[in-house]
């Protein structure tokens, strides 16, 4: 498993700003976006392309495009859909699947309560987006559902992470090919399972939910 953790003076600006207890939904939901753009630059960085003859105005030279089949951007329901439009913006060619996973509260395991993806995943490279990698779980139980469907490789987009969450999804894709992209690695988790310094519920944040 590969670990990138973004350190770029832009992402953490941005960083501190979706922190602060005092940023509006609005706000959030926008420098979301932009951060994730700037997190799918680093985590696209082998993304399978294939050579292409084109004509300049000057002369023909060989180029690359995106190969097939293309890839597939997942974002994990509800807060990952806040980040969908910033990986789409970077890879627009990608196609998007959707899974809905959430936690129990009490026992912090991961429930599917819906999908939609394609059958066959075989040869694709997937992109899962989950703004955090907290436990691990249900980023965990997501990759397994793609792994299942024949995915050869997996890079996941979160925009913080823990050592437990880190430590937990290493030993569950043992021996798979994954790619953990994080904007940082916060210090752990408290008694609640939540992420400290965090930001807190990315989703309640993103949509104005309580």
């Amino acid at each position: 498993m590969r670990v990138h953790v973004a350190d770029h003076p832009l992402i953490t600006h941005k960083l501190t700003v979706l922190r602060d207890e005092r940023t509006s939904s609005p706000v959030f939901r926008q420098l979301t976006e932009e951060l994730v753009t700037l997190l799918a630059y680093e985590a696209t960085r082998s993304v399978k392309v294939s050579p292409v003859e084109i004509r300049t105005p000057v002369t023909t030279t060989t180029g690359v495009k995106i190969s097939e089949p293309r890839p597939l951007v997942v974002p994990i329901l509800r807060a990952g859909l806040g980040m969908l439009d910033g990986m789409v913006k970077l890879l627009p060619s990608a196609e998007v699947g959707f899974l809905g996973m959430a936690r129990n509260e009490e026992t912090l395991e991961p429930t599917t309560y819906a999908e939609r993806l394609p059958e066959d995943l075989s040869d694709r490279q997937c992109f899962v987006l989950d703004p955090m990698l907290a436990t691990g779980g249900s980023l965990g139980a997501a990759m397994d559902f793609l792994f299942r469907r024949g995915a050869h490789d997996v890079t996941a987009i979160c925009i913080l992470g823990t050592p437990e969450g880190l430590a937990a999804i290493e030993k569950q894709v043992e021996g798979r090919d994954v790619t953990i992209v994080l904007g940082a690695l916060d210090q752990g988790l408290n008694e609640k399972g939540y992420i400290v310094p965090g930001l807190g519920d990315a989703g309640d944040r993103l949509y104005g939910t309580v």
